[in-house]
């Protein structure tokens, strides 16, 4: 049976430890909005936008240089019509592996499908995260500077998929 679970990849330059260490480092990447700690095993954090999106993370696998698993244990998206828990107990599952002279970070949002009513908007946002913030970082060191404009674009995002209905 197909996974259909929300998947996209990159492939870059940067050692595959160097991919690992700047996952870790959540704040530089996905959200300022964050507390808690992201990267032992058994680590907790939680992200919150308020009236957008609470989740808490714990981290479930970690395999140095090679990947790391977070279990969503809780999670709103208050945006949602129908389940506004719909992330709760799914996983992000990022696995670093390695062609040729490149690394590559495979990113699997499992329990993210298709039927799920968040999927088209967090199809958007993910992909905006991993292909863009989290490269930028990995390229530069520091956060990109869209991420000072997370909320306007999730909210634009939003829009968006509410005008696609």
């Amino acid at each position: 049976m197909k996974n259909s679970s929300f998947t996209t990849r990159i492939e870059v330059d940067n050692s595959p430890e160097d991919v690992f260490n700047h996952l870790k480092d959540v704040t530089k990447w996905w959200s300022k909005d964050f507390e808690g700690s992201s990267g032992q095993l058994n680590d907790e954090f939680i992200i919150h936008h308020p009236n957008q999106h609470f989740s808490k993370q714990k981290l479930v696998e970690v395999i140095p240089n090679k990947k790391i698993v977070w279990l969503v244990g809780e999670s709103t998206l208050y945006w949602l019509q129908k389940d506004k828990h719909e992330w709760t107990n799914t996983k992000m599952i990022f696995e670093i592996t390695t062609a040729g002279d490149k690394t590559i970070l495979h990113f699997t949002h499992e329990g993210l499908v298709p039927e799920k009513e968040c999927y088209a908007m967090c199809e958007k946002g993910w992909t905006m995260i991993i292909k863009n913030w989290f490269v930028h970082f990995l390229t530069y060191e520091k956060e990109s500077p869209e991420m000072n404009k997370a909320a306007e674009i999730r909210n634009r995002i939003l829009e968006d998929n509410v005008k696609s209905k």
